[in-house]
Protein backbone atom coordinates (compact mmCIF):
# COMPACT_ATOMS: atom_id res chain seq x y z
CA UNK A 1 0.00 0.00 0.00
CA UNK A 2 1.83 3.31 -0.94
CA UNK A 3 1.68 5.89 1.58
CA UNK A 4 -1.25 8.19 -0.38
CA UNK A 5 -4.07 6.42 1.28
CA UNK A 6 -2.03 4.39 3.97
CA UNK A 7 -4.45 4.70 7.30
CA UNK A 8 -1.44 6.00 9.31
CA UNK A 9 -1.11 8.83 7.63
CA UNK A 10 -1.60 12.40 9.49
CA UNK A 11 -1.06 13.68 12.74
CA UNK A 12 0.57 12.22 15.85
CA UNK A 13 0.82 13.61 19.01
CA UNK A 14 2.36 12.75 22.64
CA UNK A 15 -0.24 13.48 25.76
CA UNK A 16 1.29 16.88 26.48
CA UNK A 17 1.22 17.35 22.93
CA UNK A 18 4.50 18.78 23.11
CA UNK A 19 6.28 16.14 20.50
CA UNK A 20 4.07 15.78 16.75
CA UNK A 21 4.21 13.66 14.02
CA UNK A 22 2.81 14.81 10.94
CA UNK A 23 3.04 11.69 8.17
CA UNK A 24 2.49 13.46 5.28
CA UNK A 25 0.76 10.91 1.89
CA UNK A 26 4.23 11.66 0.02
CA UNK A 27 6.08 9.64 2.38
CA UNK A 28 7.68 13.03 4.03
CA UNK A 29 7.13 13.60 7.94
CA UNK A 30 7.81 16.50 9.94
CA UNK A 31 8.63 16.10 13.69
CA UNK A 32 7.49 19.29 15.68
CA UNK A 33 9.07 19.96 19.40
CA UNK A 34 7.08 22.26 21.64
CA UNK A 35 7.40 25.55 19.99
CA UNK A 36 10.13 24.36 16.58
CA UNK A 37 7.49 23.60 14.15
CA UNK A 38 9.75 21.92 12.07
CA UNK A 39 12.62 20.23 14.55
CA UNK A 40 12.81 17.31 12.33
CA UNK A 41 12.18 16.63 9.00
CA UNK A 42 12.49 13.83 6.93
CA UNK A 43 11.54 10.87 4.77
CA UNK A 44 9.99 7.78 6.65
CA UNK A 45 8.10 3.94 5.70
CA UNK A 46 6.05 2.06 6.32
CA UNK A 47 5.89 -1.54 6.32
CA UNK A 48 2.65 -3.43 8.14
CA UNK A 49 2.78 -2.17 11.25
CA UNK A 50 6.16 -0.84 11.16
CA UNK A 51 8.13 2.91 10.03
CA UNK A 52 10.98 3.60 9.64
CA UNK A 53 12.34 6.91 9.37
CA UNK A 54 15.28 8.85 7.97
CA UNK A 55 15.97 12.41 8.79
CA UNK A 56 17.30 14.69 6.22
CA UNK A 57 20.29 14.85 8.05
CA UNK A 58 20.34 11.07 7.77
CA UNK A 59 19.89 9.91 11.05
CA UNK A 60 17.36 7.00 11.24
CA UNK A 61 14.55 5.93 14.36
CA UNK A 62 11.96 3.93 13.92
CA UNK A 63 8.77 2.77 15.57
CA UNK A 64 5.74 0.90 15.82
CA UNK A 65 1.72 0.92 15.81
CA UNK A 66 -0.45 -1.34 18.11
CA UNK A 67 -3.90 -0.38 18.94
CA UNK A 68 -3.70 2.95 16.70
CA UNK A 69 -0.88 4.29 19.26
CA UNK A 70 2.63 4.98 17.68
CA UNK A 71 5.89 3.51 19.90
CA UNK A 72 8.61 5.85 18.52
CA UNK A 73 12.03 6.06 20.50
CA UNK A 74 10.50 6.13 23.99
CA UNK A 75 7.86 7.94 23.35
CA UNK A 76 4.05 7.41 22.92
CA UNK A 77 1.78 8.80 20.65
CA UNK A 78 -1.57 9.40 19.81
CA UNK A 79 -3.50 10.08 16.74
CA UNK A 80 -4.84 13.82 16.38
Amino acid sequence: MSEDNHPYVGIWITKDRRIRHELLPNGRYVEARGTIEAAYKGNYQITGNYIAYKDDTGFTADGEFHNNILYHAGMVLYRD
